[in-house]
């Protein structure tokens, strides 16, 4: 069992402290050898998209619909709108919030937004009201971008805000419905932007370059604040990480808001690729998207495989060439992976958070798996893995004493996490940041095993572990072998209180459409291939409450599973 958070602080452990004394000491490769223009610049993603208009002017930067944008009419957008905001009188460290699906105008608001440097905040189209007018509030956005498609959430959450924030609509005449709420339009602004604006030289790449807002369930969201720094390295990162060359062809079904897109809004500028941009997550546009511009690369939650495999034969075609598919978040199950390699698509299984500006660990593939069995393949890949090659540190440790947990697949303990990609800390809480960074290590609040060949994998959050008389269950291991009955869609397990046990399993199903299997069939399935304390006693059919980032909400089916009566269930 994992020891509890406690809230002292560390200091540098006393074994480093004469390390970092010696690291400090001037030597005579320091004498009269300083930081100057020529030797020295600082890391920002800015440079990647004048390197790419410079470089590849002519070639396709943008598909939307009807809409292409080569990387020169990029380039002048984004000088446009830097100007257009500077000449409104957004400057350095000002906050510019964006409401906006998988658009141009997303897209351009990373690339262009911190010319001014200014700080992009990118907000959730999902997220509520009460949230968005938090997340105004408490980032202190000085001008909200918004598509009329989310302008009701928009003027809503705009309500009592002091003082007010310059709002600019995103009129796309694919959205019918929606009023616009704003001063001006978006294409209105980058007509008041000059096309030969010179964006001033960034001083410091520790500058804050983003924020972003944790989901948020049970309390306000921390805001994330990255810097250029990060951004520039994660950006490079992914290359490797995803495995792209020159000029990928990328489809946007990760949303843009989500960690900013994993820092692939950078990734694919700085290689000239192309950005396929899609307003709407559904299996049959994607499909079309990737047959008729041959997309190379794309990124999605599990939930977004899931849709993949569970595509209707008339919404799937065949996929002209292997396409790599990045997915994080929760552990995709084996079931999925495999699926998704019968498609035709290559799966990369990273781990990251928003504080983490996305993957920062990888199931770095090795070629003697090549010719493992699929299911065995699936298993491999569905391991977390190794930390990226832009990351300083990756274990599992216990996290008080920060003692790594001995690599035998089995024993578990928190990951930890630090390196150059890590967050600057939460925006106005050094609380929360100080907890955060305990150690001087991230802990990231999941549970993991470290397995004896260096790959950890994530077990569970800590608190949606099941801990059955005296045995800890990992739901994920649960929800992993429902899923691999063919009548599952999705399923989450928690914690039910069992008057024998303390606590035993509680499974929610969702059945694939046309599904007809009852709860002891399911309940015999898993009894065959896990330990008699891990099988489920309880099964609800329904569907899974979520967050607005796609999160099964667990701390709903955690109430809603101690309170069930028995018509609600089955099993036991």
């Amino acid at each position: 069992m994992l020891v509890a958070r406690g809230g002292a602080g560390y200091s540098l452990p006393r074994q480093n402290r004469g390390l970092a004394n010696a690291m400090t000491k001037r030597t005579i490769f320091d004498e009269n050898l300083e930081r100057n223009p020529a030797n020295y610049e600082p890391l920002t993603p800015l440079s990647f998209l004048e390197r790419t208009a410079g470089v590849y002017p002519g070639r396709t930067a943008v598909i939307y619909g009807d809409r292409r944008y080569t990387w020169a009419q990029v380039n002048e957008r984004c000088k446009r709108l830097a100007s257009a905001l500077r000449r409104r009188g957004v400057s350095r460290g000002d906050t510019v919030s964006i409401i906006a699906s998988n658009t141009p105008e997303l897209l351009e608001a990373h690339l262009g937004l911190s010319m001014t440097g200014a700080v992009l905040n990118s907000i959730n189209v999902r997220l509520d009201v009460a949230t968005v007018n938090y997340i105004l509030k408490h980032g202190e956005a000085k001008v909200l971008v918004t598509d009329r498609q989310y302008s009701n959430t928009a003027k809503r959450a705009l309500e009592g805000l002091r003082p007010k924030p310059l709002v600019v609509d995103i009129d796309d005449r694919s959205i019918t419905d929606g009023e616009l709420i704003g001063e001006l339009d978006y294409e209105g602004l980058l007509k008041e932007g000059d096309p030969d604006f010179k964006a001033p030289r960034l001083e410091d790449e520790w500058d804050a370059v983003t924020l972003n807002y944790t989901s948020g369930t049970t309390a306000d969201p921390k805001g994330v604040v990255c810097s250029h720094r990060g951004v520039y390295l994660n950006a490079l990162g992914n290359v490797m990480l995803a495995g792209m060359t020159l000029h990928p062809i990328y489809l946007w079904t990760l949303p843009m808001f989500h960690a900013n897109g994993w820092c692939f809004p950078w990734t694919v500028t700085v290689l000239g690729g192309t950005h396929v941009c899609l307003r709407r997550v559904e299996p049959g546009p994607i499909f079309d998207l990737l047959v008729e511009h041959g997309v190379t690369h794309l990124c999605g939650a599990p939930v977004v495989l899931n849709m993949l495999i569970n595509a209707t034969e008339h919404e799937r075609k065949p996929l002209p060439r292997r396409v790599t598919m990045v997915t994080a978040g929760s552990a995709p199950p084996a079931a999925v992976l495999a699926g998704m390699e019968r498609l035709g698509f290559e799966v990369v299984h990273g781990y990251g958070l928003t504080e983490t500006y996305g993957a920062s660990v990888v199931s770095a593939w090795k070629s003697e798996w090549d010719g493992l069995p699929l299911q065995e393949r699936a298993r491999l890949k569905a391991r977390q893995g190794v930390k990226t090659v832009v990351e300083a540190g990756a274990m599992v440790a216990d996290p008080e004493t920060l003692e790594p947990v001995v690599p035998d697949g089995k024993t578990p303990g928190e990951i930890l996490l630090r390196g150059n990609i890590m967050m600057k800390g939460y925006l106005k809480n050094p609380a929360a940041t100080k907890e955060a960074f305990r150690g001087g290590w991230f802990h990231s609040g999941d549970v993991g095993v470290m397995h004896p060949d260096g790959y950890l994998e994530v077990t569970d959050r800590s608190k949606d572990i099941v801990i059955s008389g005296g045995e800890n269950i990992s739901s994920v291991e649960v929800e992993n072998t429902l899923y691999g009955h063919p009548a599952v869609l999705e399923a989450a397990v928690v914690a039910r209180p069992d008057p024998k046990w303390g606590e035993a399993p509680c499974a929610f199903v969702t059945l694939k459409p046309g599904a007809n299997v009852g709860a002891e069939e399911l309940i015999a399935f898993c009894r065959e291939r896990l330990a008699g304390f891990k099988v489920p006693r309880t099964v609800v059919f329904s569907e899974l409450p979520k967050t607005a980032t796609g999160k099964v909400q667990k701390f709903v089916l955690r109430e809603r599973a101690r309170t069930l009566s028995e018509k609600e269930t089955a099993g036991g």
